[in-house]
């Protein structure tokens, strides 16, 4: 089953997103790729359901009430017989995990909690409150995903600004979705902010809306700027690529908005032009630079063989990083 899911997980994950596909390839640890492509298959193909398949509300939260309850069995152990092939990916995936309350169960359980939240907000305002709570979610599966894929094991700090890049990237994912998310009832902006600053959802040109699309930049803009200082910060490469090219994926949709006066488009076909992709190359070749420069400046901040040797730790070839 293992083999058939890995295939299913390829197939999804490419036509979905081929930044996705590569980072998984390229980055993930070796024995952990296709897991990582199951993830995100997965969690594709449970959205697509419900935002394209469900035509009423009732039928989504079957749907979701069916993944929580399958989770959790999968997680006691259970592994029930009539799966289709999209859960099945999910049952390896969960048979794979590495230990209990890893980052993989902390990504499953928050992602579903972000898949839920868009299902009940469907036709009905959310509050300030409900939409910060819905990112943090977001966040946090994003970042136990990406350090459980990537250099598992590692040490990694559980910083105040450690989501803070992957906040900023869903700020963004909000905005550059309003035009399409508003004709089947998801509105991306707190209700506070359409009561307090009069904001009508459906007048996305007037002043006020663009006064509060500037606000939501400007903060989006601060967590990148503080997000990529932790990633900055850590020791393992792969992770660190990981986490820029995520931003960069976002990071050209505010430049669009910043260009276009606050104008929310439809679509930003810029995000996956050659332009933006061998600008990914460039950032690539600086973060190795800077990374390889930082080891070769600061080698007595590490310890040496003979120390780690003394103290019982693992050295790990210098290529896994």
């Amino acid at each position: 089953m293992s083999n058939t899911t890995a295939s299913l997980a390829r197939r999804i994950t490419w036509a979905s997103s081929k930044q996705s596909y590569l980072t998984a390839q390229l980055l993930a640890d070796q024995d952990l790729v296709d897991d990582c492509l199951r993830a995100y298959a997965y969690f594709r193909w449970a959205d697509d359901r419900i935002d394209l398949e469900f035509k009423d509300s009732a039928e989504s939260f079957a749907f979701i009430l069916r993944q929580k309850t399958l989770i959790e069995q999968l997680y006691r152990g259970q592994r029930p017989g009539d799966l289709c092939p999209e859960e099945a990916m999910l049952a390896d995936l969960i048979a794979h995990d590495r230990k209990p309350e890893s980052g993989l169960r902390s990504f499953i359980r928050n992602f579903m909690t972000v898949i839920e939240f868009d299902a009940i907000r469907r036709g009905r305002l959310a509050s300030r409150s409900e939409l910060a709570e819905y990112t943090s979610n977001l966040a946090t599966a994003v970042m136990d995903g990406i350090q459980y894929f990537i250099g598992n094991g590692e040490s990694y700090p559980k910083t105040s600004d450690r989501n803070l890049a992957v906040t900023g990237a869903h700020i963004t994912h909000m905005l550059r979705d309003v035009r399409e998310d508003l004709p089947v009832g998801i509105i991306n902006v707190p209700a506070e902010a359409l009561c307090d600053q009069d904001i009508r959802p459906l007048d996305l040109d007037s002043e006020r809306f663009r006064a509060w699309v500037r606000e939501q930049v400007e903060l989006a803009r601060t967590c990148f700027r503080e997000g990529k200082a932790y990633i900055d910060s850590l020791d393992v490469l792969r992770c660190k690529l990981a986490g820029v090219f995520y931003c960069a994926r976002f990071e050209c949709i505010l430049d669009a908005i910043e260009r276009d006066g606050y104008r929310l488009r439809a679509d930003y076909p810029e995000r996956h032009c050659l332009k933006v992709w061998l600008g990914m190359l460039r950032l690539a070749l600086l973060v190795i630079g800077k990374h390889l420069a930082e080891r070769l400046r600061s080698p007595w901040l590490r310890p040496g063989p003979q120390a780690a040797l003394a103290s019982g730790m693992n050295i790990p070839s210098y290529h896994t990083k």
